[in-house]
């Protein structure tokens, strides 16, 4: 995989990566031909330009399309497997506890999808400032990352450990 592929992939286990699965094939199947249907059935109503059912269906199924576009990029572009490797660096798919601002806040590096359905953790992705700042440093260094607005933020690493849904 090259360097520019690595850092477009979002890690996700393989719990994750089957559920995803299955909601696509949901969605690309049974999902399509279900709002087909509720569309049709609204259509038959009558005059397009006042019927709320109507646009109602046409708006879930755009909501749902975009749905299908996210998941066929998150899956094409995942690395599948298990857990890293704890090392003492941060890894994708790592929970990672950090000091900001004098806080201690801990999160999920990695993809929102790898969270399992009770889990409520923050996640940063690999690609985002505190996530591309982290992402390969070793437990107890200190860096800094600029944030949206300018300023520079400075990020103590406490801990990185396997996520474990």
């Amino acid at each position: 995989m090259t360097e520019s592929a690595k850092a477009s992939s979002s890690y996700l286990t393989q719990e994750a990566y089957d559920r995803l699965h299955a909601e696509l094939t949901h969605l690309t199947g049974p999902g399509r031909t279900e709002i087909a249907k509720v569309i049709e059935a609204a259509r038959d109503e009558g005059d397009l330009k006042e019927n709320g059912g109507y646009h109602a269906a046409k708006d879930e199924q755009g909501k749902m399309e975009d749905r299908i576009r996210q998941l066929e990029q998150l899956l094409r572009s995942a690395t599948v497997g298990e857990a890293p490797v704890q090392d003492g660096t941060v890894k994708p798919g790592s929970v990672v506890t950090v000091e900001m601002f004098g806080d201690t806040e801990k999160f999920l590096l990695g993809s929102r999808e790898i969270l399992g359905t009770n889990d409520t953790l923050d996640v940063y992705s690999e690609g985002s400032p505190l996530g591309a700042a982290i992402l390969g440093q070793k437990v107890d260094s200190t860096v800094s990352y600029d944030a949206p607005n300018g300023k520079s933020i400075e990020v103590k690493i406490l801990n990185s450990e396997a996520y474990t849904p």
